[in-house]
């Protein structure tokens, strides 16, 4: 039986499982060096942990725009990290007001009201003009075509706001009902960040909710598999598409205020890195997979908080945190190596893979 395997594996096969199993030892190898050497404490890695966590909740909120637009149109909409860009880059200047009129100070539970309000404004708004004006009318095109579309619509938006905001950073304010840490005994939590990984899961619990069962998630999952079925059945498919698109932008506006805070910096390149690493995210987990999405990227960034110092410390690598996002690209690697369809699978019908 063995032989007949290896018989059926070709030179690319071969190859990548290689590539694989090199990988593996590696991160095998580094580990127990690291762990062996014991320079980390049981506190350092609950703070690698809580961080990861934090991270990954944010890649997950975005990861979510992706991974819809594709299980509803099977295209990838790359200008998806302008749209986590837009809102929270807007939004900065609405809490710098607010911080200057001392209303943030006074009053911060309605002043994060009003910043999340506007970034998830701004952001569907974008997200809808970009499905309205760039991806309907290319909607029966080749799906090359749209794919180039999008990228163009993303250079179009960065450029857009660095001409409109200019194309320094800009600061988020200080807030202070979010600075400082709980202690937990002897481990010390920041309070943003479980302010971002509680806001994050309460907004993807919500969102799995909405689309598994409300009348309108139904719909858009009905568009999901078959839009010309669903339309014979009376959806509207235009405007479940919309809704998506509106879906999408929300959570990811919400993702870029949750990233401002915790990094205290926009500017307009902002949804770039986060961007692909949603992306990365959303494979990971199956694209087109809604769990799948959150799922990868909790996954993705506990993997970039952990990794570098887990498997590469012990090697003696001298700087392995400078090295957190060739470990995320690595991660997808393996995953597309020993698992092509992502953690659970990509959501789609064999006649549409």
């Amino acid at each position: 039986m063995l032989r007949r395997v290896l018989e059926s594996l070709s030179l690319t096969d071969s190859f990548m499982w290689l590539t694989g199993g090199a990988i593996v030892a590696v991160i095998v190898v580094g580990s127990a060096a690291t762990l062996s050497m014991g320079r980390y404490s049981g506190r350092h890695w609950f703070d690698f942990i809580i961080f990861g966590l934090a991270q990954g909740s944010i890649y997950a909120l975005i990861a979510l725009g992706y991974t819809m637009v594709y299980g509803i149109l099977r295209m990838i909409n790359f200008a998806h990290s302008e749209i986590f860009m837009s809102g929270p880059y807007t939004a900065c200047y609405v809490a710098m007001a607010l911080s200057r009129s001392g209303f943030l100070e006074s009053q911060p539970i309605l002043s994060l009201a009003v910043i999340f309000i506007v970034a998830m404004a701004v952001s569907t708004v974008i997200a809808v003009l970009l499905e309205r004006i760039a991806y309907r009318p290319l909607r029966t095109a080749p799906r090359l075509v749209p794919l180039i579309t999008a990228i163009g619509a993303s250079f179009f938006l960065q450029y857009t706001f660095r001409g409109l905001y200019g194309s320094g950073f800009q600061a988020y304010p200080d807030i202070r009902m979010l600075q400082g840490a709980w202690l937990l005994g002897p481990l010390r939590i920041l309070k943003i960040q479980v302010v971002v990984i509680l806001a994050a899961a309460l907004m993807m619990a919500g969102l799995y909710l909405f689309i598994q069962r409300t009348r309108i998630g139904k719909a858009i999952r009905a568009v999901s598999e078959d839009k010309e079925i669903a339309a014979l059945m009376g959806i509207d498919v235009d405007g479940m598409i919309v809704r998506t698109f509106v879906i999408g932008g929300m959570s990811a506006g919400a993702a870029g205020v949750l990233y401002a805070l915790m990094y205290r910096q926009v500017h307009f390149f902002m949804g770039f890195i986060p961007g692909i690493k949603a992306f990365t995210a959303a494979v990971l987990g199956g694209i087109g997979n809604i769990p799948g999405a959150m799922l990868g990227g909790v996954f993705l960034g506990l993997f970039e908080s952990l990794g570098p110092n887990l498997f590469l410390d012990g090697l003696g690598v001298p700087s392995p945190n400078q090295l957190k996002d060739a470990i995320a690209f690595i991660m997808l690697v393996m995953v597309l190596i020993f698992r092509p369809t992502g953690i659970l699978g990509e959501r789609l019908a064999e006649k549409k893979a």
